[in-house]
C-alpha cells in the first residue's frame, strides 16, 4: 500500500459527549468539509433527558440508556451526508466520548454487532437486549462511596492506589461502578460477556466487534497500571471477578484496531480499508485536538477552570488525575478547579454591575499584586485545596496572630475586589501545577481556552501569574477535531509502517510537530508576561500558601 496521500482523502472524527454526539470530517489539510451533530435533549425527546442525562431514583444517581446513543449515530451520520460529506473518501476515522462510563455487552448483543444488517438502522438492531445494564452509570454519577473504600482498602490504601492508576479512587471512575453492579445486580454482572468504556462502546459499532479499551481512557477506571500500560491484578482483584477477560486487553491510544465493519460499507458508502484506530476519552482527545507540546500548559477557564498538562512521570498528588498521555509516551496530568467562571461571574454581577467590560476595566485599573489584597473564594467546597469559604488579605495579614490571619471582610474598592479574585484563583491554578510535576521556565507557554478565555484582561493576570506567554485558538471543538487528527497521524504511521519505502522513506514523527506543521497557525499569542512578574508573584506563592493552611485549620 502506498504511503501517497490523495488530495480528496478525508478523515472522519466523532465526539460523544454529555448532552450531543458530533461528527465532523476533515480534508487532508485538516480543513473542515462537513460537521453534523445531535443534542440528545430536544432531538431524541424519548429518552427524557436533560442536559443528556437521566436522574435515577437513588441519591447522586445518573444515567443514560445506551440505545439512545446507538439511535444518535444513526441520525449523525444521515445528517452528516445531507451536509455533503463523501463518506467513500474516509480512509481513517477515530472519535471521543465522555470519560467514565460503563457499558455492559450481552452475549446476544455481541453477536448481533458482530452480523448488523445494512438495510436496519443500527437502533432496531442494538437493543435493550444487547446489554445487561440498560441504564449506564456516567461520570456525574455519585453513588459509589463504598465502593471507593473498599477499593483503597483492598490495595493498601489511598496511596497505593494514586501509585498504581494515577488517581485515588472516584466514585465516577469505572472501576467503583462496576464494584457496585457485580455486589447489588450479580445476575447482570454474571451475564455480561464484555465491558466497554463510552468510548469503545463507540468505537465497537464502527468495527462489528468489540473495541478493545485505549490505555489512556482505561487509565480513568482505578483499574490500569499507569506505568505498565496493562491492567493491574491487585485493582482487578479489589473491583470484581473474572474482570480481565470481561474487558479485554487495553491497547494504545495511537492503535490501529481494525477495519470499518461491512454495515457502514454498505449503508453509507465508507471504503472497505477505511481503518479505525481507537476511540479515547474526551479529556484526552482534547489535548490532542489542542496539540499541546512538552513546554505547554492549558487552562480551560469554563464553569470549572481545568488544567492539562503533559508530565515525564507520573504525580503522587492525590487529588489530580495522572492519565496515560493520548499522543506520546509520558502522562497526562490533569487538575480540575470547580471555583472557576460561576465565582467570576458572581463578583461580575456583585462588583461589576453584571457587565463583562465593566469587569475588565475593574481588573485593568489594579496594579499586579494588588497593593498586597489577596483573596481566595471557594464557594463550592474547592478539589484543591479541599477547602471551602472566603479569605481575604490585605498587606498587614499573615499568620503571626490569629486576628491578623482572619485577613479583612471586604476590600475597600470593586477593583481590589476583582483583582484579588482573578489573583487568587490563579494562584492555585499554578501552585498545583506545580506541585504535579509541571516544570516552569522561559520556555512554557499557556494555552488558553473555554468561555473566559475571550476575556483579554484575564489572561493578561494568567500571563503575569504564570509568567508565561497566553495564547488561544480558534477552535471550541478541540476533543471533536482531535478525534479526526488523531486518525490521520495514525494512518501516516501504519501507512509507513507498511511501505518505508513509500514518500522518499520518511516516516512521520511526533504527534505534535506533525499536526504543528500541518497547521502552522492555529494558535495565536494574546499576552506576554510583564517584565517584573516573577518578582511580584513569586513572592505572592509563599502568602498564598500560608492562606491555604489557614483556611484549613478553620475547616478541621
Amino acid at each position: 500500500m502506498s504511503t501517497y496521500v490523495s488530495a480528496n482523502e478525508t478523515y472522519l472524527g466523532l465526539d460523544l459527549s454529555t448532552q450531543k454526539l458530533k461528527a465532523v470530517l476533515l480534508n487532508a489539510n485538516l480543513e473542515n468539509v462537513a460537521h453534523a451533530e445531535v443534542k440528545f435533549d430536544s432531538d431524541l425527546p424519548e429518552f427524557r433527558t436533560t442536559g443528556g442525562v437521566n436522574v435515577g431514583t437513588a441519591k447522586n444517581e445518573f444515567y443514560v440508556q445506551p440505545v439512545m446513543w446507538i439511535k444518535a449515530l444513526d441520525m449523525v451520520l444521515d445528517r452528516i451526508v445531507v451536509q455533503g460529506a463523501d463518506l467513500s473518501t474516509v480512509v481513517a476515522l477515530s472519535g471521543s466520548a465522555q470519560q467514565h462510563g460503563s457499558l455492559f455487552w450481552s452475549r446476544s448483543g455481541i453477536e448481533t454487532l458482530r452480523g448488523l444488517d445494512a438495510d436496519k438502522f443500527l437502533h432496531t438492531q442494538l437493543d435493550d437486549s444487547a446489554f445487561t445494564v440498560h441504564r449506564t452509570p456516567i461520570w456525574m454519577d455519585g453513588t459509589t462511596g463504598r465502593q471507593c473504600e473498599e477499593m483503597e482498602a483492598a490495595v493498601g490504601g489511598r496511596e497505593r492506589m494514586v501509585e498504581i492508576t494515577g488517581s485515588r479512587c472516584y466514585e465516577r471512575f469505572t472501576g467503583p461502578q462496576i464494584r457496585r453492579i457485580f455486589q447489588q445486580r450479580p445476575d447482570c454482572y454474571r451475564n455480561t460477556e464484555r465491558i466497554s468504556l463510552v468510548s469503545s462502546f463507540l468505537a465497537s459499532i464502527f468495527l462489528g466487534d468489540v473495541a478493545p479499551i485505549d490505555c489512556s481512557d482505561g487509565s480513568g477506571m482505578n483499574l490500569l497500571n499507569v506505568q505498565t500500560r496493562d491492567w493491574s491484578d491487585e485493582c482487578l482483584a479489589a473491583c470484581a471477578p473474572n474482570l480481565r477477560t470481561k474487558l479485554g486487553a487495553p491497547v494504545p491510544a495511537a492503535t490501529v484496531i481494525g477495519f470499518v465493519g461491512s454495515f457502514f460499507v454498505q449503508r453509507y458508502n465508507f471504503a472497505t480499508t477505511c481503518r479505525v484506530v481507537a476511540f479515547t476519552g474526551d479529556n484526552l482527545s482534547a489535548l490532542a485536538g489542542m496539540n499541546v507540546g512538552e513546554d505547554w500548559l492549558a487552562l480551560s477557564l469554563g464553569t470549572s477552570d481545568t488544567v492539562m498538562m503533559k508530565l515525564n512521570a507520573p504525580s503522587s498528588l492525590q487529588e489530580g488525575h495522572v492519565l496515560v498521555h493520548p499522543t506520546d509516551d509520558g502522562f497526562m496530568g490533569l487538575l480540575c478547579f470547580r471555583n472557576g467562571s460561576l465565582v467570576r461571574d458572581i463578583f461580575k454581577r456583585a462588583e461589576a454591575n453584571d457587565n463583562w467590560e465593566n469587569f475588565s476595566e475593574l481588573l485593568d485599573s489594579t496594579p499586579r499584586g494588588n497593593f498586597g489584597n489577596l483573596a481566595l473564594h471557594f464557594i463550592s467546597k474547592e478539589i484543591l485545596p479541599p477547602v471551602k469559604g472566603s479569605l481575604r488579605w490585605n498587606k498587614n495579614s499573615n499568620l503571626t496572630t490569629g486576628e491578623l490571619a482572619k485577613g479583612v471582610l471586604k476590600y475597600s474598592s470593586p477593583q481590589s475586589e476583582i483583582r484579588a479574585l482573578v489573583e487568587g484563583q490563579m494562584l492555585t491554578r499554578k501552585t498545583y501545577a506545580t506541585e504535579m510535576g509541571f516544570s516552569f521556565g522561559e520556555n512554557t507557554k499557556i494555552l488558553a481556552t473555554g468561555g473566559a478565555s475571550a476575556n483579554r484582561s484575564i489572561l493578561q493576570v494568567v500571563s503575569d501569574v504564570f509568567n508565561a506567554p497566553v495564547y488561544t485558538q480558534k477552535t471550541t471543538e478541540a476533543a471533536l477535531i482531535g478525534a479526526a487528527y488523531r486518525a490521520k497521524y495514525v494512518l501516516s504511521v501504519a501507512r509507513a509502517r507498511e511501505n518505508p519505502s513509500g514518500d522518499g522513506g520518511r516516516t512521520p514523527g511526533r504527534y505534535y510537530d506533525f499536526i504543528a506543521e500541518l497547521l502552522p497557525h492555529s494558535v495565536t499569542r494574546v499576552c506576554d508576561p510583564s517584565k517584573d512578574s516573577e518578582e511580584i508573584y513569586g513572592a505572592m506563592v509563599d502568602r498564598y500558601r500560608a492562606m491555604v493552611s489557614f483556611m484549613m485549620e478553620q475547616q478541621d
